[in-house]
């Protein structure tokens, strides 16, 4: 009896038992805030979890972290990586790896408990795991790049600018390479490190490994590129094994073939690859399968693509087996040793997959021997084709967004010719669908085919099956919107089909007449899509995007990564603060967002350069660059800026980026900056007001919405001042029968400014219609994603996300869901929502970095109802519309001093009251 009592202390000291009435649980492990990821590059990984515990009020005070080399030291509790030991700490999220040093490709095992402020402990966690990647170009083994062949360095143009003229013409071979190996021994793991350019897909054994489309993303390629990592360990087998890997352009390269649709010109090489297949045997020995010359290759079956232009497929040229063990590779020529990027970085972000399928809703024949199919949504996508014919025979299939009058498509607005092309082998049913592109489109136009059951007196192909496939960033998704204004609904729905269709390897303007990533949409609409899904690793790859685009003077480009030059109007299209601004504001919104630190210090030369670059052009500091309040709602048809003078949106922008620069300063322990850019900030708010400011009217410059929006936002107006604008800013849009003007860059202050003021109801109005401009415009003219216009205009795209903003304001307005000002992560959670129009209910969720928020709420014949969540280790103050004279319950309980929900008082008219963490229900009568 003795000794089961020494070991039950024992065990209880050691963490390994715990009391039976303990509630607490660790969940939701993540290391670089991704679950059991491979391919790790820090040295020093992030760790978080998330707390769950039926009792309400619950913080960590206290966590230990065990990280052992096997799963099997691990259940013994042994740490033999790292022991944290027991650490007084209420962090859960982006605790930093201080143990042993890290190796290489190694898979580490790791798992948390933790211990909260009621004295409960929790059970250790179940187990988690990363991989490491490669850290250096050693780690690579010696490995090449391999190609086909290598382009002329005199045909090399990594930054054309546009309208030039082509160095030379032609198409490029689009190859298949092949390594066969084989396993001697029983295998205890297995990794593939890889790299393609543009893109490429990895066979095993005459099997496509993953679910993944377009690896690796896209990035500055003269500077940097990524590589995927896969577990093969289940998919080799003992003895013969081979690897076929399939090479596409991308924007790796863009053939200069004269008939089809090109954006611009960059060529920073033939297709490419490079990879290390690493075996670890489990007798302890290990081996190393790398690209050399001792790799073959030959021209694949897809004899065209572009990014730009559409993918041919010619099925005549597919060679049975060529990716499987036993292959006779006659007439297949040793792989050609090239150079390639400088810099090989693991792929963090998530990757680009198939997320979902449409089938056609209606079926027209529009010209002898061509059918559109509508698929009833815009999105970004490829064709899935089923089709039987003869030999030789040749599909076209051309997507778009809009129909012609006559009821073709209409590729005019989204880049033309572009299209996908297919030639059967005539063996029975065939199944295809394009491999490195995809288009932005609802219909399909079928050239040369007849869908099944239609009349073919001249036995064309028959087409069996025709779907879309919507492709897009596999980010989880965060959060969602509902609300009982069926309108808001669909606004909600529409604005997300533009963010959607334009989250691949990073944001793009379009999913077909550009998809380039011009920055103003990070930061502008950013904290929209940052509700919805999970893209802290999308921006942080787009962060070192930037970094990598930045031009020697300090100047970070429109776009990033920067593979063109416009040069229309000087350059208005490449210097404009408004978008290099994100890379001053992305780093900073991920600390804000995710409690991301790291990025700021590793951002920070950057964002140094950048705001020395601007002092540079300023004049009088005001800057004047650049395209303004881009697409603002004018007499003209939209473009530059027009109701908005130039140098109001760029200066403001440029003040606002001085005080994240001093609060970043700061943060990072560098005083001295932070006072500079106080300093600054302070010369370039007087310069402001002194150019553009009336003190008559209390206008800025043109007192369009934009101007006196941003001049609120940015606090350039003095305090004095304030209600002033602001009245301006809501006459403006009263006087206008509520209609918005600001464009790109304004209207998300102009939300923003209005909900802060206390007037959505102002927002209501704007936005509940459907007869002027706006999104209930669009919707009324048949838009199923956001449009490049206010005005749905058929000249331009119809899927473009950057005047999404107003799913910012459903989720922080309506929903009311925001953080304490100096929140970070949403530590401190704010819950109020604005109850406006005829809105009788709303709800939002949103996953944070320490759980799941909830508001929801809803008027009742008594009153008012809400419902909140708020996740472990978190606080939330909660604004509920009551007076004094108003009843407020919780449950079944009147709120009385002394209860565990602290009253706060009132503010605004509303009874402020702050909880823990739990699942309430107010009522107010």
């Amino acid at each position: 009896m003795k000794s089961l009592i020494i070991r039950i202390v024992s065990l209880l000291f050691c963490g390994a038992t715990f009391p039976a009435f303990s509630q607490l649980s660790v969940t939701n492990l993540k290391c670089e805030q991704k679950t059991n990821p491979l391919g790790i590059e820090a040295k020093a990984p992030r760790l978080s979890w998330e707390l769950q515990s039926k009792q309400r009020g619950v913080l960590q005070n206290a966590f230990r972290v065990l990280v052992a080399d096997s799963p099997e030291k691990l259940k013994q509790n042994i740490g033999n990586i790292w022991d944290s030991k027991k650490v007084s700490s209420n962090a859960s999220i982006g605790v930093e790896y201080t143990g042993n040093t890290l190796s290489p490709v190694r898979t580490y095992y790791w798992k948390v408990m933790a211990w909260d402020n009621k004295n409960a402990a929790s059970k250790w966690s179940s187990t988690a795991r990363w991989q490491m990647g490669l850290f250096t170009s050693a780690d690579w083994k010696h490995a090449n790049w391999i190609a086909y062949e290598k382009l002329a360095d005199t045909n090399v143009n990594i930054l054309p600018t546009d309208g030039n003229q082509d160095k030379y013409r032609g198409n490029n071979v689009l190859p298949l390479l092949r390594k066969s190996f084989t396993v001697e021994r029983p295998l205890k793991k297995a990794t593939m490190f890889m790299s393609g350019l543009g893109h490429f897909e990895l066979n095993l054994n005459g099997k496509k490994m993953g679910d993944h489309f377009l690896d690796p993303g896209w990035t500055k390629y003269d500077k940097q590129a990524l590589y995927v990592t896969f577990d093969l360990t289940r998919e080799l087998k003992r003895g013969e094994n081979a690897i076929g890997v399939l090479l596409g352009n991308g924007f790796y390269y863009v053939p200069p073939v004269p008939d089809r649709f090109r954006k611009l010109k960059v060529a920073f090489g033939f297709p490419k690859m490079i990879c290390r297949l690493v075996l670890e045997y489990q007798d302890g020995s290990s081996a190393d399968i790398i690209s050399d010359a001792s790799w073959t290759t030959t021209r694949g079956p897809i004899t065209f693509s572009s990014i730009y232009g559409g993918e041919d497929h010619d099925a005549n040229l597919e060679q049975a087996g060529w990716d499987r063990p036993g292959f006779n590779a006659a007439g297949w020529k040793a792989a050609t040793v090239v150079d390639g990027p400088p810099t090989l970085n693991s792929q963090m972000a998530e990757p680009v997959k198939v997320m979902e399928t449409f089938t056609p809703k209606k079926v027209t024949a529009v010209q002898p021997h061509s059918w559109v199919y509508d698929l009833g949504q815009n999105a970004s996508g490829v064709p899935y084709l089923k089709v039987q014919g003869k030999k030789g025979d040749t599909i076209r299939l051309y997507p778009a967004e809009l129909l012609k009058p006559d009821g073709t498509v209409n590729q005019r607005p989204t880049g033309s010719p572009f299209y996908f092309q297919y030639v059967l082998k005539g063996n029975g049913p065939e199944i295809w669908q394009p491999r490195f592109t995809y288009y932005g489109y609802r219909y399909l136009q079928v050239n040369g085919g007849v869908p099944a059951g239609e009349k073919n007196t001249a036995n064309y192909p028959v087409v069996q099956e025709l779907k879309g496939l919507h492709i897009r960033n596999a980010a989880q998704t965060t959060g969602d919107f509902t609300c009982s204004n069926e309108l808001f609904n669909k606004t909600f729905t529409l604005i997300d089909w533009a963010v959607k269709s334009n989250m691949v390897s990073l944001f793009t303007d379009c999913p077909h007449r550009e998809k380039l990533g011009w920055l103003e949409q990070l930061h502008l609409m950013g904290n929209s899509v940052r509700h919805t899904y999970d893209i802290a690793n999308l921006l942080r790859k787009q962060v070192r995007d930037m970094m990598y685009s930045q031009t020697e003077t300090g100047l970070i480009p429109e776009i990033a990564p920067e593979y063109v030059k416009f040069e229309w109007g000087g350059d208005m299209f490449r210097d404009s603060p408004e978008w290099g601004s994100s890379g001053i504001l992305i780093p900073w919104y991920l600390y804000q967002w995710y409690g991301d630190k790291q990025v700021l210090t590793e951002a920070y030369p950057m964002m140094q350069r950048y705001v020395a670059y601007l002092k540079t052009k300023a004049k009088g500091h005001i800057l004047s660059q650049g395209l303004g309040d881009w697409y603002d709602l004018g007499p003209k048809p939209p473009g530059v800026s027009q109701l908005t003078t130039m140098g109001v949106t760029g200066t403001a922008i440029y003040h606002y980026d001085l005080n994240v620069m001093s609060s970043i300063a700061r943060l990072l322990n560098k005083p001295a900056d932070a006072d500079a850019y106080t300093r600054l900030a302070l010369q370039v708010k007087q310069a402001f007001n002194d150019t553009f400011f009336n003190k008559q009217t209390k206008q800025y410059a043109t007192g369009s919405q934009a101007s006196n929006a941003m001049a609120v936002y940015m606090d350039l107006v003095n305090p004095a001042d304030k209600d002033a604008v602001i009245n301006n800013i809501v006459k403006d849009i009263r006087d206008r029968n509520n209609g918005l003007t600001a464009g790109d860059i304004g209207y998300r202050y102009l939300l923003k400014v209005l909900e802060q003021a206390g007037k959505s109801d102002v927002i209501f109005d704007m936005n509940n219609r459907s007869d002027v401009p706006g999104y209930g415009y669009q919707l009324a003219k048949g838009a199923t994603a956001l449009t490049e216009s206010w005005q749905a205009l058929p000249t331009v795209s119809n899927n473009h996300f950057m005047l999404g903003h107003l799913m910012e304001w459903f989720y922080n307005g309506l929903g009311g869901l925001n953080q304490q000002e100096n929140s970070v992560a949403y530590k401190s959670i704010v819950i109020d929502p604005q109850i406006v129009g005829d809105v009788t209910s709303a709800r939002v969720s949103y996953q944070s970095m320490y759980g799941k928020i909830v508001s929801d709420w809803k008027k009742t014949a008594a009153g008012y109802e809400m419902k909140v969540e708020v996740p472990a280790n978190t606080t939330a103050t909660i604004y509920l519309p009551a007076d004094q004279r108003s009843i407020i319950r919780e449950g079944n309980k009147v709120i009385s001093p002394g209860s565990e929900i602290k009253m706060l008082g009132n503010e605004r008219g509303k009874a402020k009251v702050m909880v823990g963490s739990g699942s309430y229900t107010f009522t107010v009568i």
